[in-house]
């Protein structure tokens, strides 16, 4: 008997009347069942009728057709692999934490089987993730992280079937992967315009929950739009991704996410969340990037990304005077790698880019999010503000490759700075100290007061100052002389390079 019967079991027993009270109580109990039926009865809510439940009606019929539509494309992919260097490490890591998740960020790859893994030695892992089939001969998108290092990959179809899947190709930095099945005629889904998508507006997310409830479907909405990438390893991955509270849990990587028309729109790739469950924030990478990506991987095998070679800054309040812009749209460019498309186009560290191909563009993270998806080769134009004048850049986009460099947007510093630091020549002593390349000049920060404006702005120890409000800055005289200069209570802005790439920082100055 299960344990839930034995409860019942038991909730029945300590309710058990006396035998010789047994008619009494049963007479009684039937009188007072009669007497209140009847009333009951009488007063008893009739259900709602079609018209005052039309909106709701319509809707779960909306949800179902939409539901019903998707699912047969919906697969779910068991991978056994041996897990990359960089993934062991990591589970090393949580199981030392006793299963803790990384600081507010929780990538998610349900697990097939339960129990530590080994910390010494590469043993084949069994773990579960999602997938969408994306064209009726097989194809098949899902996350990178569900794939990485398979050895043998198994996908079970709605009717299913469980067929051999094979690796197409696979793309780290945008955390994708497409893989085929040897069948024709499958179901699938037409692609979805990610960029039209607003908060409010209804989603679907698909995929199997934990491993085993394959697919599932929870709805929600759209909670943002083009949030920022959350990876701390690499700015070059594009951003952009959509946030939702429809339910995403561990075994969900790789589903789809998609709109009210079945369109898909996403592909759910990681939570935040404490407890390594569902909190009420998923993320999903945009269509835009997904086809863009999973249309080069079947055609060639690997992904095509275009890239500027440049790093950005939004554009906010706090730094839109320093720029002469009568907005905050757009990016502002804050360095330009030698030799890269950029730098031959002629765009500048200063430069405010505010339209590409004749679209606006919004902040850096969306200028990132179209740049990946051009083919490289292309010629795109560039509206750009340059010290308040608007031109027009074109511009051959480049090729990103594992040693090269796409545009990144380094935005995440917080904007809060005298300064509270202490600043030195960066001679050659302090460059080979902080391994500091020639072509970065400026002064070097040797320390920053906690606490400080200096600290708001994220600027720390080793850390390189370029510019003072926009001028470049040639030694520590120099640097403590522009900012005595400047206006008492008047922001400055700084342009600082750190770990590879340079950023605007403003900062307010303590007024003591």
């Amino acid at each position: 008997m299960s344990s839930s019967t034995n409860k019942l079991v038991a909730s029945a027993k300590r309710v058990a009347a006396p035998a010789g009270a047994a008619t009494t109580i049963a007479l009684a109990a039937a009188f007072l069942f009669h007497y209140n039926g009847v009333h009951a009865a009488a007063g008893a809510a009739a259900p709602l009728d079609d018209s005052a439940v039309s909106s709701l009606t319509s809707l779960d019929s909306a949800v179902e057709a939409v539901a019903a539509r998707v699912t047969p494309a919906v697969v779910n992919v068991a991978v056994t692999s041996t897990g990359s260097g960089e993934e062991q490490a990591s589970a090393q890591d949580q199981d030392s934490q006793e299963g803790g998740l990384p600081p507010g960020l929780s990538q998610f790859f349900g697990q097939g089987r339960g129990g530590r893994r080994a910390p010494e030695q590469q043993q084949l892992q069994h773990g579960i993730g999602s997938g969408i089939i994306i064209s009726p001969d097989g194809y098949i998108v899902t996350n990178n992280h569900v794939v990485d290092g398979a050895v043998q990959m198994k996908v079970t179809l709605n009717d299913r079937r469980v067929l051999t899947a094979k690796l197409v190709g696979a793309d780290k930095l945008t955390d994708l992967a497409v893989i085929k099945v040897d069948a024709k005629g499958l179901p699938s889904i037409p692609w979805g315009d990610s960029s039209q998508l607003h908060p409010g507006q209804t989603v679907l997310a698909f995929g199997s929950p934990f491993g085993y409830f394959q697919f599932s479907v929870t709805r929600g909405i759209v909670s943002a739009t083009n949030r920022p990438n959350p990876y701390s390893d690499d700015p070059r991955k594009p951003g952009g991704y959509i946030q939702t509270d429809a339910a995403i849990n561990p075994g969900n990587s790789g589903g789809a996410l998609v709109n009210a028309h079945g369109e898909l729109v996403g592909i759910n790739t990681f939570i935040i969340s404490n407890s390594g469950s569902f909190a009420g924030a998923g993320f999903a990478i945009p269509s835009q990037i997904v086809r863009a990506t999973a249309e080069s991987i079947i055609k060639t095998g690997s992904a095509q990304h275009g890239y500027l070679g440049i790093s950005m800054n939004d554009v906010t309040p706090d730094n839109a005077s320093f720029f002469h812009l009568p907005d905050t749209n757009g990016a502002i460019v804050a360095q330009v790698s030698p030799d890269s498309p950029a730098s031959q186009a002629g765009l500048k560290s200063g430069d405010v880019i505010v339209s590409l191909d004749g679209q606006k563009v919004a902040n850096g993270s969306a200028l990132q999010v179209a740049v990946s998806g051009i083919a490289p080769g292309n010629t795109i134009a560039l509206g750009v503000i340059r010290d308040g004048s608007t031109q027009t850049v074109n511009l051959k986009v480049g090729s990103f490759h594992k040693d090269g460099e796409v545009a990144s947007n380094d935005d995440s510093a917080p904007k809060s700075g005298k300064l509270g630091l202490a600043v030195a020549d960066l001679d050659k002593d302090a460059r080979e100290q902080l391994n500091i390349p020639s072509q970065v000049k400026g002064v070097a920060i040797q320390s920053v007061r906690p606490a400080s404006p200096a600290e708001d702005a994220g600027l720390a120890a080793g850390d390189v100052i370029l510019e003072v409000n926009r001028k470049p800055v040639s030694s520590a005289e120099n640097f403590v002389s522009d900012v005595h200069a400047n206006p008492a209570g008047k922001d400055l802005l700084l342009l600082v390079w750190s770990k590879g790439n340079a950023s605007y920082r403003v900062i307010h100055p303590d007024q003591g």
